[in-house]
């Protein structure tokens, strides 16, 4: 379910009122936390933090002259998602992400590729959320996409 929205604040002001409040907190928590560098807006539907053209002027591959994604929140119908594409590319990441989960939240881990599911709002681990938004820095992201994408872009070269 995506949101059409101009702005953070726009976005925010459109989705059900009783997930407002712990929306902004998910997002301040994520905002106060990232290392500098990346930038706030809306895309895709969604609240992100990307690594600006002006940093990154290659952007992101899939959409030419966009900036490269990092992180994002969406309202969904029936869930808050958390997107962290530094944990869908980086196992280690990934592996410390899932071990510390059960030592913030009472609940089951919701989890796809990059995407964490938040169906109970009185039970984010606003916490884990702050730490896992700081272990990524734009250089480390820049770095880790354009190994895993020039893995990838080799790999469908030599298919050929």
């Amino acid at each position: 379910m995506q949101i059409p929205a101009d702005s953070v604040t726009d976005y925010i002001s459109k989705i059900p009122e009783d997930r407002q409040e712990v929306f902004k907190k998910l997002f301040d928590t994520i905002n106060d936390n990232l290392p500098e560098g990346f930038k706030e807006g809306v895309s895709y539907g969604m609240v992100g933090w990307g690594v600006p053209l002006e940093t990154y002027p290659a952007g992101y591959h899939c959409a030419p002259g966009t900036p490269l994604p990092f992180m994002a929140l969406a309202s969904q119908k029936n869930f808050i998602a958390f997107y962290h594409m530094g944990i869908y590319a980086d196992p280690e990441l990934l592996e410390w992400f899932v071990a510390e989960y059960p030592k913030y939240s009472k609940r089951k881990l919701d989890m796809g590729k990059s995407c964490v599911r938040f169906k109970k709002m009185d039970d984010i681990p606003f916490e884990l959320i702050a730490e896992v938004s700081k272990k990524m820095t734009v250089e480390n992201w820049i770095n880790m996409y354009e190994s895993q994408f020039k893995k990838s872009k080799e790999s469908a070269s030599k298919g050929k």
